[in-house]
């Protein structure tokens, strides 16, 4: 079903929560006034047959005047002299056969329906009304605890294998780390972009183009699992030497990759499917999913190193099987659902100008990711000149950082489905208090954390060890850093609102220039004036800050530029 957005000014429109509410017509046709019951026929004359209403007649001198209540003849208006006696008169809005419009093509075209049912469906949160922040809230808190038990899910692995395998196991799955995450960071750029083309859609009810934008996204994710795949087979020997991977450690490494590798489709297709249900604001079931196989990735890992004596290959094995059950949950919900982002097999292939549309905005914020993920392997070199007791302080620190970083990413995608919504709705203004509102949010929420983290900087950092030298760099970076999270909160945010509107390329370049090459000029002049853990810890917080002007330069400077019609 297919609907286009009617063009409405600006002083016909009705106000609704602060902001201006578009309705939608058929082609333009202006159909809302005879949706409302204000249509110029009420009975199905055009305006041009409308009766004037007679002048007003002198009384002769001594006659008595009608009653208010009483219709004479002659005042009657012509429209009920119209209607035979016994006829049944239309209820009040209700289109005659006569008008152009009638109305069972109505029921048909416009959105209301659609928009109704779709109110009664609590799995679909429709963000283009209601109370922002209460939309904001209720998205992101699943998302806050499904990041957490994706953490969970993401070290299970290190802490079972560390523990009853061995030292070279752990090392071989630490190895791993930068190979998977290029894999996965570059897809969540697809997955970020497919989600944002159905939000919105969703946001406009255009169905059609959701639906084949849901089917076009499964489709080229199963091809983006078996390229993985193959790659991973292919490839791995050779990335793992391009790392320089210790003799002792690369057998283990190499088969933990392969297998994970092979359950590269799993992963990818669980990631896919999660997104398009938070892009029409159903982030409760992905959690739910994230929870079910976090919980059994635990339990596959205990039974496979300690009862099966499997050893790395046992891990990989519970994290895949993990995996491609979550993907089976998501994907079974997607077919069975009767909702409006229901999968069909039948209809599962590529549509080439949505598949442009997806990689116009995931492929900028997937390279984004990859290259900022790299480019952090040069700031750990410059730590690495302090010694062990340094190195593992700024690991503390890092740890800690990731849990702060939580709200923020939850927030991000929250802002990103919010205004991708209200941009498909046409609702440009209700979508940039949405990004003011989420970046609020996102700051005040981080500065509670950085407050409590700074006072009890020392306990934290005491979680991971007891060596002094290790306790006293983890408390310096992070009393010196953590406040300073509150820039890198508005560049997140700000980000994931950008990507709402289309616009993924600006927060790439801003990213890719702050994060990457301002960071990198910084901590090449800064540490040949004054090589110390001060200055090179420092390089963080100066990406996060010159980002933060940049974005917000831009945001606030090309706000209300119009991007509805890029989609």
């Amino acid at each position: 079903m297919r609907f286009e957005r009617t063009t409405v000014d600006k002083n016909q429109t009705a106000e609704r929560d602060g902001e201006t509410d578009h309705d939608f017509g058929i082609e333009g046709a202006g159909i809302t006034g005879s949706l409302s019951g204000n249509s110029d026929s009420k009975y199905g004359t055009s305006p041009s047959e409308k009766t004037e209403r007679p002048e007003k007649v002198e009384m002769p001198k001594g006659a008595q005047r009608p009653e208010r209540a009483e219709n004479s003849k002659a005042t009657e208006l012509p429209e009920k002299a119209l209607i035979p006696k016994g006829a049944q008169i239309p209820e009040k809005g209700e289109i005659s056969k006569e008008t152009e419009m009638p109305a069972a093509e109505i029921s048909k075209e416009t959105e209301i329906p659609e928009k109704a049912e779709m109110q009664k469906k609590s799995t679909v949160r429709d963000m283009t009304e209601g109370s922002i922040a209460g939309h904001l809230t209720a998205f992101a808190l699943p998302l806050l605890f499904g990041n957490v038990f994706q953490m969970l899910y993401n070290t299970v692995d290190s802490i079972v294998v560390g523990n009853f395998v061995g030292t070279e196991a752990l090392a071989a799955i630490s190895s791993t780390t930068m190979i998977v995450n290029i894999m996965i960071f570059f897809f969540n750029g697809f997955s970020i972009g497919g989600g944002v083309v159905i939000s919105r859609y969703f946001g406009a009810r255009k169905l059609q183009e959701l639906h084949r934008t849901v089917e076009t996204a499964i489709a080229v994710t199963i091809l983006f699992g078996i390229f993985f795949t193959l790659a991973g087979f292919v490839l791995v020997p050779a990335m793992l030497k391009l790392m320089q991977t210790p003799e002792d450690v690369f057998p283990q490494a190499k088969v933990y990759l392969e297998i994970y590798f092979g359950g590269a489709l799993g992963l990818l297709l669980y990631n896919m499917g999660s997104g398009i249900l938070r892009a029409v604001g159903d982030t409760k079931r992905p959690l739910y999913f994230l929870i079910f196989t976090s919980l059994l990735n635990t339990v596959l890992d205990l039974f496979f190193v300690i009862v099966l004596k499997a050893g790395i290959a046992g891990a990989a094995y519970a994290t895949i099987i993990s995996q491609f059950l979550s993907a089976f949950l998501v994907l079974l919900l997607l077919l069975r659902t009767e909702d409006i982002y229901k999968l069909t097999l039948k209809d599962l292939k590529i549509d080439l100008p949505i598949l442009k549309m997806i990689f116009g905005i995931g492929l900028p914020t997937g390279i984004q990711s990859v290259i900022t993920s790299v480019s952090n392997v040069f700031v750990q070199s410059y730590i690495n000149g302090f010694g062990s007791g340094c190195m593992a302080g700024w690991g503390a620190y890092n740890k800690l950082d990731s849990f702060i970083f939580l709200p923020i990413n939850s927030l991000s995608q929250a802002a990103t489905t919010f205004v991708s919504q209200n941009i498909g709705a046409g609702r440009t203004e209700r979508a940039n208090k949405g990004a003011a509102r989420s970046i609020q949010m996102a700051v005040g929420v981080t500065a509670v954390i950085a407050t409590i983290l700074i006072v009890l900087a020392p306990q934290a950092t005491a979680l991971f060890t007891n060596d002094e030298e290790v306790i006293y760099y983890g408390v310096l970076f992070l009393r010196m850093n953590t406040y300073f999270l509150m820039f890198n909160a508005v560049n997140h945010v700000l980000a994931g609102a950008l990507r709402g509107r289309g616009e993924s390329r600006v927060p790439m370049f801003c990213m890719l220039l702050c994060f990457v090459l301002i960071r990198q000029i910084y901590l090449f002049i800064g540490s040949r004036i004054a090589y110390t853990p001060y200055v090179v810890g420092f390089g963080y917080p100066v990406g996060w800050m010159t980002c933060c002007v940049l974005e917000l330069t831009y945001f606030i400077r090309f706000r209300n530029r119009h991007v509805s019609e890029r989609i």
